[in-house]
């Protein structure tokens, strides 16, 4: 793991907010940064080089997720760095919004 996605796995393991995240995450061939099952939330932490070399390979990858009805959030590097926050309110937003209709009591697999 890069230096960021420790940053970023340091909050997520650590958060009490009923979402249970998988790093390194192995899915249909592909490794997610991480993953969250009961969302069906891919987080992906991006550094410049997804930027330069794997734009293309990151909206094939992106797009084949979501025919699997997972979402992709993409976080660059100097977004988690500047602002963690933010960051972290669209990701558990999106957890929310994806499991608003899913019992509250349900555990992640």
């Amino acid at each position: 793991m890069t230096p960021t996605e420790r940053f970023v796995w340091q909050r997520l393991r650590n958060h009490k907010a009923c979402y249970y995240f998988r790093r390194q995450h192995r899915l249909e061939g592909y490794i997610l940064d991480f993953y969250c099952h009961r969302a069906r939330l891919c987080i992906e932490i991006d550094g410049l080089a997804h930027e330069i070399y794997h734009s293309e390979r990151d909206r094939e990858r992106d797009a084949y997720l979501d025919s699997l009805g997972i979402r992709t959030l993409r976080f660059r590097n100097e977004e988690v760095a500047l602002d963690w926050e933010a960051c972290f309110k669209k990701i558990l937003y999106t957890c929310m919004d994806r499991t608003s209709d899913l019992d509250p009591e349900a555990e992640d697999e």
